[in-house]
């Protein structure tokens, strides 16, 4: 295993013992074109023309065939040129330096130029694979689903790298949970299984994107690369390419091509995330918005006619003469349900005027500097016969502060939990409310001695029409403690349904202490703003 952070090999003709064939016939063609205009041909020309051929061998075949045409042109140019002709004897020493200068501007010029060959090669490859990263690019901007960013990046792996190209991404894409307590899928489900080697290096990348991918050679004698797709949030996923053949040019002499590739890939995948939350969003809020209006008009249409209904029950039971006491109880019971169902329809409306307040980020209050222990008297008193069964029983700390709150509201809000509590509580059983500072908030406590909340729907316990029992002959429509939540947080406090240890079901609500007046003491009677009698 190795990373992948070497740099770009340089691209070199791999020459064969065809062009060393070439290499040889273009010396000896120039050989036996310049003998017949040897008497009219300087030396110094005929040795130009040889290092032409190099120049010409060099540029086309390659760095093998370019030496072997340096040394065969000065060994041709001696043999045939150089007195005494035919012979590789020297009659002037002066011509050794000729062979050795000949020999060097030889095995220069084709260096130099197969230089300058490899870097003209390269920036064609650069380029090419420049256009080739805009293409894709350009394919990931309008890819609307995961399989078309799985077929654009396969094709480019393809084309570019010889490679095969899978992506792995994580289990639960929809959420935003730790790299390392999720489990990577493939965006294909129908691939072939990775070998378990393979898959560890992936885990292993995913839960680490910011370091470099590695590569790894994998049972069947392919070469594996692993690269982290690191978005600007968390970890996208894991993109594995794979040579197709043993001897396949390695991928790790391509890294800024592979970060490229793995940079879009993420990218692209991140948008997509992001489109599907903000769709998910705006149906949600569409919902909503439906769903709020639907229970302010159904909640207006209702409430006229409950009224109606509760005020002539009422007359009946109060009729003179009275009416017999079975009629008498009919028309009790018939105003008590129609007043279950005000509350019920109270709820609805309270709740779709709380939400579009929400909604519209603005949540209308009017805070008073206000003692809790009056709010909380004030909703045990209008509840009245509906807490008969259930004594509540009041624990607060002396000398609690006054709290900002908005006294009507805050009244909902007991009510709600002291009917709750008593609904979901067996008869004769206390309700217990307590309050007490706690640092810069005060903890309020309110608790039965009921069976508590089912485990698996505490979670939920304060979404809308969500029931403790759902399935219970106990009437409501699951909107007490929704509108609590939306009460609570606009007053800058945070709540919460448990289970304690003690047995029965408790909600907790903390809200900001904030720094109430100070209340100037009035003056003894008799006396005084001067303190005179």
């Amino acid at each position: 295993m190795s990373n992948l952070n070497s740099p770009s090999p340089a691209v070199v003709h791999r020459a064969t013992w065809r062009d060393y064939l070439l290499a040889i016939t273009a010396c000896g063609a120039t050989t036996v074109l310049t003998i017949p205009l040897h008497d009219w041909l300087e030396l110094v020309n005929t040795v130009m023309l040889f290092l032409l051929v190099v120049v010409l061998v060099a540029a086309r075949l390659g760095r093998g065939p370019a030496v072997l045409a340096s040394f065969l042109s000065v060994g041709l140019f001696d043999f045939f040129y150089v007195p005494p002709r035919w012979s590789f004897a020297v009659s002037d020493a002066q011509y050794v330096l000729t062979f050795a200068v000949m020999l060097i501007v030889a095995l220069i010029i084709s260096h130099l130029t197969i230089g300058l060959r490899v870097r003209a090669q390269e920036a064609q490859q650069a380029a090419e694979r420049s256009n080739a990263l805009y293409a894709l690019a350009s394919q990931l901007a309008g890819a609307l689903t995961i399989e078309q960013v799985c077929d654009a990046t396969e094709h480019f792996a393809q084309r570019q790298l010889g490679a095969h190209a899978r992506l792995l991404l994580p289990a639960h894409q929809d959420t935003e949970a730790t790299p390392s307590h999720e489990s990577l899928v493939p965006a294909r489900p129908e691939q072939s299984p990775l070998e378990r080697t393979i898959t560890l290096l992936a885990q292993t990348a995913f839960q680490a994107p910011r370091n470099h991918g590695m590569q790894q050679v994998g049972d069947d004698g392919h070469l594996y690369a692993v690269l982290p797709l690191a978005g600007s949030t968390r970890s996208r996923g894991v993109l594995i390419l794979s040579s197709h053949q043993s001897g396949a040019r390695e991928l790790d002499g391509h890294r800024s091509l592979l970060d490229a590739l793995a940079t879009l890939v993420a990218t692209a995948l991140e948008r997509l995330h992001f489109v599907n939350v903000a769709h998910q969003a705006q149906l949600e809020m569409n919902d909503e918005r439906l769903r709020g209006s639907i229970l302010s008009a159904l909640s207006h249409d209702i409430r006229t006619p409950l009224t109606s209904l509760f005020g002539l029950a009422d007359t009946l039971t109060l009729m003179q003469p009275p009416l017999p006491e079975q009629a008498k109880e009919m028309a009790g019971a018939i105003r008590d349900q129609a007043m279950r169902l005000h509350r019920m329809v109270s709820n609805l409306l309270d709740m779709a005027r709380l939400q579009t307040g929400q909604q519209a980020g603005q949540l209308p209050l009017r805070l008073e500097w206000q003692p809790i222990e009056e709010v909380i008297g004030a909703s045990i008193q209008l509840l009245g016969h509906s807490l008969d069964d259930h004594p509540v029983k009041v624990h607060l700390d002396a000398d609690l502060p006054l709290l900002s709150i908005d006294a009507v509201l805050m009244e909902r809000v007991f009510g709600n939990l002291l009917e709750n509590a008593a609904k979901y509580a067996p008869p004769h059983t206390e309700i217990h409310i307590s309050a007490s500072p706690e640092g810069s908030h005060m903890l309020i406590s309110v608790r039965n001695e009921g069976t508590g909340f089912p485990a698996d729907r505490l979670p939920n316990i304060f979404g809308v029409f969500e029931r403790g029992a759902p399935e219970s002959s106990i009437p409501g429509v699951g909107l007490g403690l929704s509108i609590c939540r939306a009460i609570v947080w606009a007053h800058g406090g945070r709540i919460e349904a448990l289970n304690p240890p003690t047995g029965g079901a408790e909600v907790r609500f903390m809200l900001p202490l904030g720094t109430p007046p100070t209340i100037e003491p009035e003056p003894e009677s008799g006396t005084s703003p001067e303190g005179r009698s």
